[in-house]
């Protein structure tokens, strides 16, 4: 096995904060160019609001490796990830030159400013939940990019032609985030779910390591989220969505839902692991009986909606905050287990790769 680990990029006591999408743009572009043997900065396209969307080819490897991240606006530390992965690795290169010789990753860090800039806000006032619960902007069906493949909107369709440049993959990482939970959960397509239990154990250790334990959740099957074991999932899935829609006959809602990333991937060929990591901005602590109900969590969701119209009408909601123990998931912490599962999934293609 190789070691393809990559919380080395960031170290467990090193303070990170979040960073601003025309900053990290012009940061990420400097180092490739820096680098030119081994990165290429790419501009793929424009938002709906003419901001540039940019990608990266990093390494010259044979296994190809896609990354996206900030498909849901409201979740911020997907492109904070990836811009440190992409700036590390290059400044680091020498180190990593294992990791760059084995794969080719094509990496997209931010497939959504302009759901960004509508964030921005709260984003700069982080940790604050009273902040968050304010100020939060997040797109309904029907402009959600994450089920908006291959082209919804422009950003879809500017990602989906960069990717197809290169495939098939190996391994495709779509990363997330949950505003509320009681932990980290970590999601596989289902044509790998049955050939991931290493991967799924050094996840669950290393969020135990982290201080942080597993969002347990079944949700038996519904939108397309089967259980696999506590903290596990599969991928969801835009027909999965339109199933579910459709059952309850509501076509127009059905309607809304295009493929997902992790779907369109699969079409491009080859037979990838596709992972979606779910961390959360603020943890609410369960009592971890693995019986796959998140009864806290449950609890706090139908809560939510009144805590939200409180706040925004200038209310201040502390003991709420208290009664259910909510806490932010430090940035460092959710920043290296995103990229624990980034390295659980290149050990587990490499392996099965045989390369």
């Amino acid at each position: 096995m190789r070691d393809f680990d990559l919380t080395g990029l960031l170290s467990s006591k090193e303070e990170v904060g979040f960073t601003a999408f025309d900053v990290a743009r012009q940061e990420i572009e400097r180092i490739c160019n820096s680098h030119p043997d081994v990165a290429t900065f790419r501009t793929i396209g424009r938002s709906e609001e003419g901001r540039e969307l940019y990608g990266i080819v990093l390494g010259n490897g044979p296994l190809h490796v896609s990354l996206l991240a900030g498909a849901h606006s409201d979740e911020p530390v997907g492109p904070e990830t990836l811009r440190l992965l992409v700036t590390r690795l290059l400044t680091r290169r020498k180190e990593f030159e294992p990791l760059l010789s084995c794969f080719t990753f094509i990496v997209v860090p931010h497939v959504n400013p302009d759901g960004e800039a509508r964030n921005r806000d709260w984003i700069a006032k982080w940790p604050d939940v009273e902040a968050f619960l304010g100020g939060v902007f997040r797109e309904p069906p029907g402009r959600d990019l994450e089920f908006g493949y291959p082209a919804m909107r422009p950003e879809n369709a500017s990602v989906s032609a960069f990717l197809k440049l290169f495939a098939p993959f190996a391994l495709h990482a779509s990363l997330h985030g949950m505003a509320f939970s009681e932990g980290a959960m970590l999601l596989i397509n289902r044509r790998w779910s049955f050939r991931t239990q290493l991967l799924r154990d050094r996840f669950a250790t290393a969020v135990r390591n982290e201080g942080l334990g597993l969002h347990d959740h079944n949700r038996k099957g519904e939108k397309g989220f089967f259980y696999i074991e506590p903290g596990f999932t599969t991928t969801p899935e835009g027909e999965a969505m339109r199933q579910y829609f459709r059952s309850k006959k509501d076509e127009r809602t059905a309607g809304l839902f295009h493929d997902s990333s992790m779907e369109y991937v699969e079409k491009l060929g080859g037979d990838p692991l596709c992972l979606v990591t779910e961390l959360p901005l603020f943890v609410i602590p369960g009592n971890g009986s693995g019986s796959g109900i998140p009864a806290r969590y449950l609890a706090f969701q139908q809560q939510l909606p009144e805590l939200k119209s409180r706040v925004q009408s200038g209310e201040r909601i502390t003991r709420d905050i208290e009664t259910f123990g909510i806490r932010p998931l430090e940035l460092n912490k959710a920043i290296r287990l995103q990229l624990v599962a980034l390295s659980c999934g290149l050990i587990e293609v490499f392996e099965e790769s045989g390369t």
